[in-house]
């Protein structure tokens, strides 16, 4: 049932922006929420409408929160190209399988479980635009993140299975340069080149950089100019910074913000979305210990370990909530064409979560 699932929701491909197909795909998932007991809410936006499920438990008691996203890196029709679903070996391919089409089907299943047992009531947030930074879901996080007893992510977790105790800092910023257009050959005095000005930027963001041991700074695009006879009059680049820690991030993210333009150039820097280091906690260790305990009343063992990678729950654990995160199936490939999971893990994982809504 849970293959079959998975299979269905890969089947709706749902490209980040896409607001048609990312709606659609809410849909699916209030309509299932509503028929387990929940209270389904739609917040729209423009990009894809993000879905808030309640689910009535304890009273009195504080909610557990889970964050998911239905939102891809893919585009439509990669499912019908580079990445068709495959099952082999035990193993299930396909776009959006691990990141994080498989954690939605981890979630619903343990919700099935526990309908008519005692829990804690729920509370589902799934985000529409998490895979660039969740820049319209970040107030909507917070917001629903208030008064809860934890916060549990349906990203993939380590490789040998292990949950994610904390995550570095994840901040995207734009430089955008404008400069002046003249003929490259006959008036070259006269131009201000945008894209000679963006490159003596970046290397001014990774002198920056350097001067920190635990920084990663990715440039992910570069935009500019159009033709080679016509000096560039706007050039742009994105880039993607990873910190450990907030103050690393403030003091990086303040240097690139002070940038000046080194010749007769407009430069605008602009931070395009921003997640905030969540750090180890006391906290989030004895969350842990309850999820160990848990895990262990199903015959699994649960690890926990630091991540690179960014997610939503980079702010529930930087608002000081005890918070988990990879809770999907085990699996490898995420953003990449051999992205799959392991089938066995599904059943495992659900069954995993559902210790931990009816232990905690």
């Amino acid at each position: 049932m849970m293959i079959e699932r998975l299979r269905e929701y890969v089947g709706a491909e749902t490209p980040t922006g896409d607001a048609a197909a990312l709606n659609a795909f809410a849909d699916r998932l209030g309509t299932r929420y509503a028929e387990l007991g929940a209270t389904v809410r739609r917040v729209p936006m423009p990009t894809g409408d993000h879905l808030v499920a309640d689910f009535p438990g304890r009273a009195g008691a504080a909610p557990l929160l889970f964050l998911a996203h239905h939102d891809t890196v893919w585009p439509i029709g990669q499912l019908r190209g580079a990445m068709p679903w495959r099952e082999q070996d035990g193993v299930i391919h396909g776009p959006g399988v691990f990141d994080m089409k498989g954690g939605l089907v981890v979630l619903e299943t343990a919700l099935e479980q526990v309908v008519g047992r005692d829990h804690r009531p729920l509370r589902v947030v799934v985000v529409a635009d998490e895979e660039v930074g969740s820049p319209s879901a970040r107030s909507l996080v917070t917001a629903e993140a208030q008064g809860a007893y934890a916060a549990f992510g349906f990203e993939p977790p380590h490789p040998n299975g292990d949950l994610k105790t904390s995550r570095w800092g994840s901040t995207r910023v734009r430089i955008e340069v404008t400069g002046r257009e003249a003929h490259a050959a006959l008036d070259p005095a006269n131009g201000v080149s945008a894209i000679d000005e963006l490159v003596d930027q970046l290397l001014a963001v990774r002198r920056i950089v350097a001067g920190y041991d635990e920084v990663l700074c990715n440039v992910g695009t570069i935009t500019g100019g159009g033709r080679t006879n016509v000096v560039p009059g706007s050039a742009a680049a994105d880039i993607g910074f990873r910190f450990v820690d907030p103050a690393t991030e403030e003091a990086v993210l303040q240097a690139v913000a002070e940038l000046q333009p080194v010749r007769n150039a407009q430069l605008a820097v602009r931070v395009m979305s921003n997640r905030p280091a969540w750090q180890p906690s006391a906290a989030t260790d004895a969350l842990l210990a309850q999820v160990v305990a848990a895990g262990r009343s199903v015959g699994q063992e649960v690890g926990g370990a630091a991540a690179t990678g960014a997610a939503d729950t980079n702010l529930t654990g930087w608002l000081g909530i005890p918070t988990l995160d990879g809770l999907g199936p085990i699996g490898q490939g995420a953003h990449a064409v051999h992205e799959q999971v392991i089938a066995a893990t599904l059943t495992e994982r659900a069954a995993l979560v559902a210790a931990i809504i009816t232990s905690l």
